[in-house]
């Protein structure tokens, strides 16, 4: 049985960019298009041309996509001018892209109190303008804003509107639950229905994520019909942002329902690159990525638990839905307060550290890890530390210096909002205290200056400071309060 295809549409760069304190340079736009064009997805709409400098200078040259059809947002013509005459369409038609896609307004609340015009002026519009790009060979979607709030007030109308613009060419009728207010057995019942009058190939699904249901439905979309889904990366957008086509792809992929029933174009070849692409957006916004993402985040794939670390390591499918390198994420196994010996010495060969697994250090070690912890140390983020700590057990960290006393001074001025650390460290090397001073900015790099800036004092150890740099480190203040 041959199967249906999926498109898939990415509106990271238009809808996405509505994210409060989000705003993408030209630069960053073509990064994020080519990383989009290098997983495979379908569509990428990059904006709105002519609505801001960024936009219109992006599609005047925009970049050369191989796996990717570049789309342009607009909306539908203004009431009381031709479509031909439409500033806002020209500059749409004018970015030359095979595609195009325009919002109009479905539900007749909309209508009456955003646009201010009759029901009939609206349809005309919706007409006028999909006939306008239609006759200059323009694949044309029609996101069919409010759409599922539409139908629930106004069904009829709401209806006439996305027929309306089925009947003049349209190739897509993307139904957009724009609020997203509606709940996955909704959307099915309605797309369903939908199916009656428009074809499921013709049909694409717009969801937002303010109930927390945005890809629950858009996979019920796809279950009644629907065969364009769109979304971002990483669930980018306004308010609490739209369905994640990161978690949607994979889901399509592996799936046994919809991988038995539909392909995508995102491969499996090509879906290893999902990770990179998630990591990619979020170093574009200096942002920490979520580590408990779903498929993509760090935490996805990492196992705590004794019991359960134990299980994985004789066979991952006993926590793992999925292979994590098949979206080029990892497994991690942490070690914490619930470790148990299965953590430890899975850490240990991962830091290629040889110990006999019946060596009572390794017991040693859990203990420690565990009453460490217990007063506020964290491991399970923390690589660095916890191989330290191993090495210090085992003997094999030298011990060329000890801090033996240190007094950090923190202080603001009134002139900025500078916070300036001035640290003092009593230093004991080879039986000597040597006091050293510096300052920095927070405790631990005002003491790591310290040392570093008079590390002439610490003699024939001095070398080894010299190619040693603090440069990933987190501080966590322990038992915080008046006492």
């Amino acid at each position: 049985m041959s199967k249906e295809k999926i498109y898939i549409f990415d509106t990271t760069l238009r809808d996405g960019a509505q994210t409060q304190g989000v705003d993408f340079s030209i630069d960053e736009k073509n990064r994020i298009a080519n990383a989009l064009s290098k997983l495979g997805v379908d569509y990428i709409e990059a904006g709105w041309p002519g609505a801001n400098p960024t936009d219109t200078n992006f599609f005047n040259k925009p970049p050369k996509l191989s796996n990717s059809t570049l789309v342009a947002f607009g909306m539908t013509k203004k009431s009381g001018r031709s479509a031909e005459n439409d500033p806002g369409l020209s500059a749409i038609l004018n970015s030359n892209t095979k595609s195009v896609c325009i919002v109009g307004k479905t539900w007749d609340f909309h209508v009456d109190v955003a646009l201010g015009i009759s029901k009939e002026e609206n349809l005309e519009n919706i007409v006028d303008t999909t006939k306008h790009f239609v006759k200059n060979n323009r694949e044309y979607m029609f996101d069919a804003e409010h759409f599922f709030d539409g139908y629930k007030n106004n069904k009829d109308y709401a209806l006439k509107c996305i027929r309306s613009a089925y009947d003049s060419g349209a190739r897509w009728i993307v139904l957009c639950d724009t609020n997203g207010g509606t709940l996955p057995f909704e959307i099915e019942e309605i797309v369903n229905d939908i199916t009656k009058i428009i074809p499921g190939k013709n049909l694409g699904i717009h969801t937002h994520n303010d109930t927390e249901n945005a890809v629950a439905n858009t996979l019920a979309a796809i279950r009644s019909g629907a065969r364009q889904v769109q979304g971002t990366l990483n669930g980018l957008g306004e308010r609490c942002g739209n369905a994640n086509i990161v978690s949607i792809i994979p889901t399509l992929l592996f799936k046994k329902y919809f991988k038995d029933k539909f392909d995508i174009s995102v491969e499996e070849k090509k879906v290893k690159y999902l990770t990179e692409c998630s990591r990619l957006l979020d170093e574009i916004l200096n942002r920490k990525p979520n580590n408990h993402a779903a498929y993509v985040g760090a935490s996805a794939f990492s196992h705590k638990g004794g019991l359960h670390v134990s299980a994985v390591e004789k066979n991952p499918k006993t926590y793992e839905h999925i292979v994590p390198e098949s979206i080029g994420n990892k497994r991690n196994i942490v070690v914490s307060d619930q470790s148990g010996r299965s953590n430890i010495l899975s850490r240990l060969e991962k830091l290629n550290i040889k110990i006999n697994k019946d060596d009572p250090k390794v017991q040693k070690l859990l203990d420690q890890v565990k009453d460490r912890e217990f007063i506020g140390y964290a491991y399970d983020g923390a690589d660095a530390s916890f191989e330290l700590l191993t090495r210090r057990l085992l003997g094999e960290v030298p011990n060329y210096l000890n801090i033996k006393k240190y007094e950090v001074k923190v202080s603001k001025s009134n002139d900025n909002d500078l916070v300036n650390s001035y640290a003092t460290v009593v230093l004991q090397v080879d039986k000597k205290d040597i006091t050293c001073e510096g300052s920095g900015n927070g405790p631990v790099n005002a003491i790591d200056n310290a040392i570093r800036s008079n590390v002439n004092k610490i003699g024939k150890y001095s070398e080894y400071l010299k190619d040693l740099r603090l440069v990933d480190y987190k501080v966590r203040i322990l038992n915080t309060g008046t006492n």
